[in-house]
């Protein structure tokens, strides 16, 4: 049963958080928290996404608030570092911030940079952590992805390259010009109406999954289960989420049977103040449990009363799409 919407209102906080690097092209991420009988959910799709778009990521606060996490198989996940689009210098520095971890994720493709620019970036990681993936976020031609991903395999391998072109066409074709390059399916999956699609083309490898955009945990489990069936492994990644939305994703990563590579659910080192203390990294995992928010940090993270009326009526237009 649906809660309704004085319900999901009655305790929620709208909050702005600071990043610490601008990433996704934003230097502010802004999240509504929910409180429910089972704990917090978050509501959190980007602005820019429309109301139908963003009635997945509703039902998925619902679920956490309401429901509560799923049985776990295991009590830590394995994630990977995320390095957004900053030059190979400050690859240190954000490394430092992942203790432990073996595997990073690259951001390439970024817009107003080089492909000289991704190198080097890439080098540098190569240079501190074993094993790299990069993320294009769609933002290559397949022309453009096969010159870019050759290059950036001339110094290692890849664990592979993370939605290189934007349409499942071009993945599959890029997938047939480099069969060496493991390649991820993110945006053609979490927002296609087929999330199967992609794989019975056969243009992924590895799919990469996110809670929220799938409409809650078990969502996402059921899918994976399904993927399974093609042999396709997953990456639960976050979509980045606050210490709460973090949550859900540890807890859906934690309850998949076989997890074959690291997770994308260590991106609160990306802002600057969360919710609530981040779990700490050991051995290059996080613990998957419920999580608090600070009561004070809600308060001095609050929005404004402008952007907390736009989330209210935001909440207001998505929960007619619910049904």
């Amino acid at each position: 049963m649906i809660p309704s919407i004085d319900e999901l209102l009655a305790e929620s906080a709208v909050l702005s958080l600071p990043m610490r690097t601008k990433f996704r092209g934003i230097t502010t991420r802004e999240v509504m928290l929910i409180r429910g009988p089972g704990g917090w959910g978050e509501f959190s799709p980007f602005v820019e996404y429309d109301d139908q778009e963003s009635a997945p990521w509703l039902r998925s606060a619902i679920e956490a608030a309401w429901d509560g996490p799923p049985e776990p198989y295991r009590a830590r996940v394995r994630v990977n570092a995320t390095v957004p689009a900053v030059s190979a210098a400050e690859v240190p520095g954000i490394l430092a911030r992942y203790p432990g971890v073996d595997t990073a994720k690259v951001k390439v493709a970024e817009k107003g940079q080089t492909l000289a620019d991704d190198v080097e970036r890439v080098r540098a990681v190569r240079a501190e952590i074993p094993r790299v993936r990069v993320d294009a976020n769609g933002g290559w031609t397949v022309d453009q992805a096969v010159e870019a991903l050759t290059l950036l395999t001339e110094d290692g391998d890849l664990e592979y390259a993370e939605q290189p072109c934007a349409t499942v066409p071009e993945l599959v074709e890029v997938r047939r010009r480099l069969p060496g390059v493991r390649i991820a399916a993110d945006e053609s999956i979490r927002r296609a109406e087929d999330p199967l699609r992609v794989v019975r083309a056969g243009g992924a490898d590895v799919a990469v999954l996110k809670v929220a955009p799938l409409g809650g945990m078990r969502a996402l489990l059921e899918l994976a289960g399904e993927l399974g069936e093609y042999g396709v492994p997953v990456v639960v990644s976050s979509a980045l989420d606050s210490a709460v939305g973090m949550a859900s994703g540890l807890a859906a990563a934690s309850a998949i049977p076989r997890l074959e590579f690291a997770c994308g659910l260590g991106t609160g080192s990306l802002l600057e103040t969360d919710v609530a203390d981040g779990a700490e990294l050991v051995d290059g995992t996080l613990p998957a449990g419920p999580v608090e928010p600070d009561p004070e940090r809600l308060r001095a993270l609050a929005a404004s009363d402008e952007r907390t009326r736009w989330w209210h009526q935001r909440l207001r237009r998505t929960y007619t799409h619910l049904r």
